[in-house]
């Protein structure tokens, strides 16, 4: 298990990681513009639970294979920016259309959110270049690593909770503009993954 100071330097690291503006941010305020505040917690799951899908494939030594590997983390950098422009563009042809107002279930937004978060260059690089700084090769490296993903997702899901409430308070009833700016944000992240 991780020391507390250990997890409170890798926590220390991760906030500028974190207060940049991504994906999950995009789809929070998509979210929360079209359906409401209750529509936050999926968006908030996905990412988390991309996270620990990131956690675990550090565990199963995807980061040693991608360390000899440099292709893999390409692949996952186009895959990632790939899947953000064609949601890019689903959210932008979405802009205008009357939002439904008791979704039937939650999934989509869960589904994206896990997606966005599986396939970001940016979350995948922590684990593979951030997590191993914080790692003590004499003791046992799934216990801190899982330590570690947990304060990370603990510190995640606490901002994106932030940003929940200051967007229901502050956010407008739905409107294509707001719409569209997301899909342009969610297309400046996949351009900026292909570049």
């Amino acid at each position: 298990m991780a020391t507390p100071r250990t997890v409170a330097g890798f926590l220390l690291a991760l906030l500028p990681l974190i207060a940049t503006p991504g994906a999950s941010l995009a789809l929070l305020l998509r979210q929360i513009t079209e359906h409401g505040r209750r529509r936050a917690l999926p968006v908030i799951l996905g990412t988390v639970t991309g996270l620990v899908v990131h956690a675990a494939l550090a565990l199963a030594g995807l980061a040693g294979l991608t360390a000899h590997h440099p292709g893999a983390l390409t692949a996952v950098r186009l895959a990632g920016g790939a899947y953000l422009i064609g949601l890019a563009a689903w959210t932008w042809r979405s802009a205008g259309r009357a939002p439904t107002r008791r979704p039937r279930h939650d999934s989509p937004a869960f589904v994206q959110a896990l997606l966005a978060n599986v396939l970001n260059p940016k979350a995948a690089s922590i684990y593979l270049t951030l997590v191993p700084q914080f790692l003590d090769a004499t003791r046992p490296l799934p216990a801190q690593i899982l330590t570690l993903a947990a304060a990370h997702a603990a510190l995640l899901a606490t901002w994106l909770l932030g940003w929940t409430t200051l967007l229901a308070r502050t956010t407008p009833r739905p409107r294509p503009w707001t719409t569209r700016a997301t899909a342009t944000a969610l297309l400046a992240l996949g351009l900026h993954a292909l570049a």
